[in-house]
């Protein structure tokens, strides 16, 4: 068996807000693996659905780029929070962004793209910048939407500057409409995102595995129950409508108004437009999502840096 840890445990509390008994039992039970212990805390309905893995530990920024119809993502990491707000870091994100739209969202394309005209690629001005801060640098990921016609809209959570911030958000707005309206409209819709962090457009876009997972827990909750099959397989049902309404961005309420669902939203949008809008894309960036992150004993580093 894993050896469970209190910071193992801490982590999960965090992610789940069970509490600290439960969480030590859930990595007992499964061999600390957190994503398998997640699924236990729910199961015994200790714990609310994690729409997306909070396994959030690398600082950096995501860098932003938007040319009318065309938008751009782009996240790099660092180390520590502090050299997240160094001026230079900056200017680089913010570099890369621009260039990610050129490079239409290839991370690979970006990384042996010149920095500077007739200068070193982004890569080696990456390393470049490691030497010179002292800490690890890493181009993680980018992507690019575009839509015609239409715009792409953008938002910015938590912002140094407008461009660069800790959630980065594209929408892509296809319509024949005015675009400065559609991208007032636009960039509402990518607030919502910001926030409420939907998993997909509709349901037909989410991945089997997440549905399969979900309805799992949602199984195992409403067995619990001693009903049944019959009724067991509505609670099911019922259970994976509230799901849906929470974790697909058409269903889910605008959260500028409380109270308006997304698909409405869009609807009203036409109407007041004078002509049809649609979402055709959207992609939400948060630093260091989906990274594991590795602590160690600062004092226990220092002795071993110091030969002891």
């Amino acid at each position: 068996m894993s050896n469970v840890t209190a910071t193992m445990v801490k982590d999960l509390r965090d992610k789940t807000g069970a509490g600290m008994m439960d969480c030590k039992s859930a990595l007992a039970e499964t061999d600390g693996d957190v994503e398998a212990a997640i699924d236990w805390l729910r199961k015994k309905g200790l714990s609310k659905a994690a729409k997306k893995s909070s396994r959030v530990a690398a600082e950096g920024l995501i860098g932003v780029a938007v040319n009318g119809d065309a938008g751009a993502l782009v996240e790099v990491n660092a180390e520590t929070d502090f050299v997240a707000r160094n001026d230079t870091f900056k200017e680089f994100v913010k570099r890369a962004a621009d260039l990610a739209l050129l490079a239409g969202g290839d991370v690979d394309k970006l990384l042996a793209h010149p920095h500077t005209p007739g200068g070193a690629s982004v890569k080696d001005t990456a390393t470049e910048l490691v030497a010179k801060i002292g800490e690890n640098i890493s181009v993680r990921r980018t992507i690019a939407l575009s839509v015609n016609p239409g715009v792409v809209a953008t938002y910015v959570h938590n912002a140094s500057s407008p461009e660069l911030g800790k959630i980065g958000v594209l929408v892509a707005l296809k319509s024949t409409a005015d675009k400065t309206k559609l991208a007032a409209l636009g960039k509402q819709l990518a607030m919502h995102i910001a926030a409420a962090a939907p998993l997909a457009l509709t349901a037909e876009h989410l991945s089997p595995e997440v549905i399969a997972r979900e309805r799992a827990i949602h199984a195992d909750l409403a067995r619990q129950s001693g009903k049944p099959e019959n009724v067991v397989e509505k609670m099911i049902e019922g259970r994976m409508r509230k799901f849906y309404e929470e974790a697909v961005l058409l269903s889910q309420t605008f959260v500028i108004d409380g109270e308006t669902q997304i698909s409405k939203v869009l609807e009203k949008a036409s109407k007041d437009l004078g002509a049809p809008v649609t979402i055709e894309a959207f992609v939400r960036f948060a630093v260091g999502e989906g990274i594991e992150k590795v602590d160690g004993d600062f004092a226990d580093e220092v002795s071993k840096m110091a030969g002891h």
